[in-house]
């Protein structure tokens, strides 16, 4: 008991210190399999008014605050505004777009290959449940260069831009590489992808994704040829 409460200690001052968490970091791998050690690290972050949030499509786990204390926190502006991440409202827009063109299909190749996985007919019979496949390796990246060309005139152009890709990268959203735009720690862990995608996909964006799905589709084409 009190080797999982030191766990449980250790994870949560990590966590508090460092904003987010790989999966494969020793200590959360631990409260991941261990119940015990989650629920003491929960009860733990509970006592300043913070949860630990898992996502098993997202490579990361993060720290945010439980429902009943955000009202203390930020006041009712601060719960009535559209965002308390500090985001200007274009910031916000293009933190929801990349969402949409990373999340979304990233889900979807993860769902896939864990289903092809589950059809082979090669695999282990007694094999455990296999883990949906990691987010780095299923993840697309958004051309900086196509961004700015298709969304820049919304997005307050180039300079704008810019600067809401640093605020989004500051906080742990995205991640950059050159001129690729990635997945970020929080990117699938803080938007409720319940909430948000139904709305993406059935509202004006669901037609930009299309788009953006038949451009990738017709650019994999003539690579092939």
């Amino acid at each position: 008991m009190h080797d999982a409460l030191d766990a449980a200690a250790l994870l949560a001052a990590e966590l508090l210190a460092r904003r987010w968490l790989p999966r494969q970091h020793p200590r959360v791998r631990r409260a991941l399999i261990d119940a015990e050690v989650w629920q003491a690290v929960q009860d733990r972050l509970a006592q300043v008014g913070l949860r630990l949030v898992d996502n098993i499509h997202a490579d990361h786990v993060a720290v945010a605050l439980l429902r009943s204390a955000e009202t203390a926190v930020f006041g009712e502006t601060g719960l009535n505004a559209n965002n308390n991440a500090h985001l200007p409202r274009d910031a916000v827009s293009l933190l929801v777009l990349l969402w949409s063109l990373i999340v979304l299909p990233k889900r979807e190749r993860q769902a896939a290959r864990a289903a092809t996985a589950d059809a082979d007919p090669q695999a282990d019979m007694f094999a455990a449940e296999r883990p949906l496949p990691s987010a780095a390796s299923v993840s697309p990246t958004v051309s900086y260069k196509a961004l700015l060309a298709d969304f820049g005139p919304q997005l307050g152009r180039k300079t704008r831009m810019d600067g809401n890709l640093k605020r989004l990268e500051n906080r742990g959203f995205i991640a950059r590489h050159g001129d690729d735009i990635a997945e970020g720690p929080l990117l699938d862990l803080l938007l409720d992808y319940d909430a948000l995608a139904p709305r993406i996909l059935e509202g004006a964006l669901g037609d930009v994704l299309a788009r953006t799905r038949q451009q990738a589709g017709a650019d994999d084409s003539k690579d092939d040829l």
